[in-house]
């Protein structure tokens, strides 16, 4: 099953990530442009990942009992129709009303892409399969800044927008069409799936932790390195969107690897391993002063997250089949949220009051409080 149902769910995935990719180097400096503040920038990176994490547990839920499928298509066509509202925003509280829409849609997509992996994953193959996911989705979020910021720089930011619509609506149709639905499996302990039960794991608890610091940092990264990397150093949007490609890109490349590896070895061990790199990574940001010296940087964060992520991913699939798969996906990817949208709202206030440099140092130690809690959790 999963090898003939996996390439369609990877295409699309990677087809709809790489649309989504497209406008990270672009919207803060396009926000800027409309005259918002560090704060106003965070809010508008933030409401994307509020709404998002209201409608991931409800999706999940509802997904474990009605299938995959029919979130998945809904949210990749309401991801296509609300990309043009990027052209038609022209104030900041617009701009941010078309995050929140896109946030709502991106609720039904991730989280029940990883359901519907983790329940066709045969039991000792999690890692690598859940690898393989991790790898469509960054390759794609990967490309996509690359691309963005190249048509922005020859075509102009309306059709880099209008080319996000595009390829989430590519995604749409290879989901309606191709891919075949699966029906949620029973949990082992055959209880209905409940949210309750799935907080009283420590195994949960701690990779919750971990994932919450690791979005934090991430959200901070996506939010102010574009605006240090531009205002500071003085990088055209080509560059910013290698800098953010380059970190994405390698972290994807290496994803089917790690995921291997995390069959073999402790899951543990790689996910406390990761997440030192990861906190390292943000910290040195501030130090970087040109583009060869930031795109370093960037790569041993790409490691980090290749060490981690599939080994964490795996994690979550052995508790998914616990307490119902897209109940647990949901709350994984919930925190991610919650993580994406403290990252960026505290980030902008941590900016206009202090500095930009600040705001990385700040997602690191995010990540050093996120590791010892996901090491004492999991003891």
């Amino acid at each position: 099953m999963i090898r003939r149902a996996f390439p369609v769910l990877g295409l699309a995935i990677f087809s709809s990530m790489l649309g989504v990719g497209i406008v990270a180097p672009l919207l803060p400096l396009y926000a800027e442009n409309m005259g918002a503040s560090g704060t106003w920038i965070g809010i508008i990176f933030a409401g994307f990942s509020i709404s998002r994490a209201v409608v991931m547990p409800i999706a999940g839920k509802l997904s474990d009992r009605s299938g995959r499928k029919l979130f998945l298509g809904t949210g990749l066509l309401i991801y296509s129709l609300i990309s043009m509202g990027y052209i038609w925003a022209s104030t900041v509280s617009g701009l941010t009303l078309v995050r929140l829409v896109q946030g709502v849609a991106a609720g039904m997509v991730i989280p029940i892409a990883q359901a519907y992996v983790g329940d066709i994953s045969p039991e000792a193959e999690e890692g690598t399969w859940m690898g393989y996911f991790n790898a469509a989705f960054f390759t794609g979020f990967g490309f996509g800044p690359l691309m963005g910021g190249t048509l922005t720089d020859h075509f102009g930011m309306n059709v880099a927008f209008s080319t996000m619509g595009a390829l989430n609506l590519l995604g749409f149709f290879l989901v309606t069409f191709l891919l075949p639905e699966v029906k949620a499996k029973r949990t082992k302990s055959g209880l209905q799936p409940s949210y309750r039960e799935i907080g009283r794991s420590n195994t949960v608890k701690g990779l919750l932790g971990f994932r919450l610091a690791f979005s934090v940092g991430r959200g901070a990264f996506a939010s102010f390195l574009p605006i240090f990397a531009g205002v500071y150093i003085g990088l055209s949007p080509t560059r910013i969107g290698i800098l953010i490609a380059a970190n994405i890109l390698l972290m994807s490349l290496l994803q089917p690897c790690g995921g291997a590896v995390a069959d073999r070895i402790s899951r543990r061990l790689l996910v406390v391993l990761g997440s030192i790199a990861n906190l390292a990574f943000l910290a040195l940001i501030p130090s970087g002063v040109n583009f060869w010296q930031l795109l370093a940087i960037c790569l041993l964060g790409s490691i980090g997250g290749a060490i981690s992520i599939p080994a964490a991913s795996a994690l979550i699939v052995e508790e998914g089949r616990k307490f119902g798969m897209g109940s647990t996906m949901a709350v994984f990817g919930m925190v991610f949220s919650i993580g994406m949208a403290i990252g960026p709202l505290l980030g902008g206030v941590i900016a206009d009051v202090f500095n930009i440099r600040s705001v990385f140092y700040f997602g690191s130690g995010m990540g050093v409080l996120g590791t010892s809690f996901f090491i004492w959790c999991t003891k």
